[in-house]
């Protein structure tokens, strides 16, 4: 095998598409700066029972895991970094005040999240600790709308979903309690003979209710079509309730739809969940909800909700960023020539000396201008 060749799903990221990569994680960490999100870098590894703490199954087989040679313990590399910002703000910062924090880095995946996917995304994200109202769920809604509208995308699409719903059918039927994982799979999937067989001895109401979850899909019109076929429990009221609130907020921003039956994060989620689509990419581009029973791993509950999203997809969806002018200078240690290029590069100017006997060949740059000596001054001349 060559020796230059990568694991599957795992590739190097060339100049144009780092740039673009790297432009995006500015925009984004200064946006949510401006909304008072502090900036967290949590490890690439830790022990095994930390890492995986309240993620539930997904995360635990996407995650590698190796033996520490110091410790002898079981070390995971982080497949999602959600996980351990909750625990730096539970256990680190340890805060009785509503917390924003936000992080972007690298994450590793034993298997890829969809088709063409990479095994190393890099995720960046932001989460609100403290508060359990709909207010921080509809900020970080909308500061994920906002962070996918920085790459240039105005046709948005914001699915909503509520693990109420299913959690309040659940909690009144014993027996449906038991399949929980089974239906949860069955309703991602939208088997509904599966489902069919399954509920044949569960009690009437919690069988209708569930055969209905599938076809609960389309625009905020099916909140009221839920509210008519399914029973009209606390946690199924409470629900839609907010469903309804979080999608008038995002309206004028977003096209938005309803599917009861999107349960991906089920185990990992307590509340409203939201993916967002865009033209191009068949899976959500971003996906955030509440997740308040995490922090209880590190002996403190607290109202969580958050969103993430991987850079490398979303750059890839972008056209070709624009080569960058930039000026040609020569090799030289001449005090007024080093102090010429200087000052250019102060006032953000990109310039490239021309190492001798070579010609340079970026992809990046194009030298729309060269510096050269008239008259005893450099100056600057622009080229054909």
């Amino acid at each position: 095998m060559p020796n230059w060749l990568l694991p599957e799903n795992i590739a190097d990221v060339l100049p144009s598409e780092a740039r673009k990569i790297e432009d995006l994680r500015r925009l984004m960490l200064d946006t949510f700066r401006l909304y008072g999100y502090e900036l967290v870098m949590p490890p690439m590894l830790e022990y095994v029972e930390s890492l995986l703490a309240g993620a539930g199954e997904d995360t635990d087989l996407r995650t590698f895991k190796l033996i520490d040679q110091l410790s002898g313990r079981l070390l995971g590399l982080r497949a999602d970094m959600t996980t351990q910002v909750a625990r730096i703000d539970a256990h680190l910062l340890n805060r009785a005040s509503v917390t924003r924090l936000c992080y972007a880095g690298s994450v590793l995946h034993t298997r890829p999240s969809g088709l063409h996917a990479t095994r190393e995304p890099i995720q960046i994200g932001a989460e609100i600790y403290g508060h359990a109202g709909l207010e921080a769920d509809a900020e970080i809604q909308e500061l994920a709308l906002a962070s996918v509208a920085l790459a240039g995308f105005t046709e948005v699409r914001l699915d909503m979903a509520h693990v109420g719903v299913l959690r309040a059918l659940l909690n009144e039927d014993s027996a449906a309690k038991k399949d929980e994982a089974a239906i949860t799979a069955l309703l991602r999937a939208k088997d509904v003979p599966g489902l069919e067989e399954i509920t044949r001895n569960y009690a009437q109401t919690t069988r209708d209710a569930l055969l209905a979850l599938p076809n609960l899909y389309g625009d905020v019109e099916v909140l009221a079509k839920a509210r008519e076929v399914l029973p009209a429990l606390p946690g199924i009221t409470r629900a839609l309730a907010e469903l309804a609130a979080l999608a008038a907020s995002a309206l004028g921003r977003a096209q938005v739809a309803i599917d009861l039956a999107d349960l991906r994060g089920y185990q990992y989620e307590s509340g409203a969940m939201f993916a967002l689509y865009v033209p191009g990419l068949p899976n959500a581009v971003a996906r955030g909800g509440r997740y308040d029973h995490v922090g209880e791993a590190f002996g403190r509950a607290r109202p969580a909700t958050g969103f993430s999203l991987d850079l490398r997809e979303l750059a890839r969806l972008l056209p070709t960023a624009e080569r960058k002018h930039s000026i040609r200078a020569p090799w030289g240690n001449a005090p007024e020539l080093r102090e010429k290029i200087a000052d250019l590069r102060k006032a953000g100017e990109v310039v490239i000396q021309s190492l001798p006997g070579h010609e340079n060949v970026q992809d990046e740059f194009e030298c729309d201008r060269v510096l050269v000596l008239e008259d005893g001054n450099w100056i600057l001349k622009n080229l054909g």
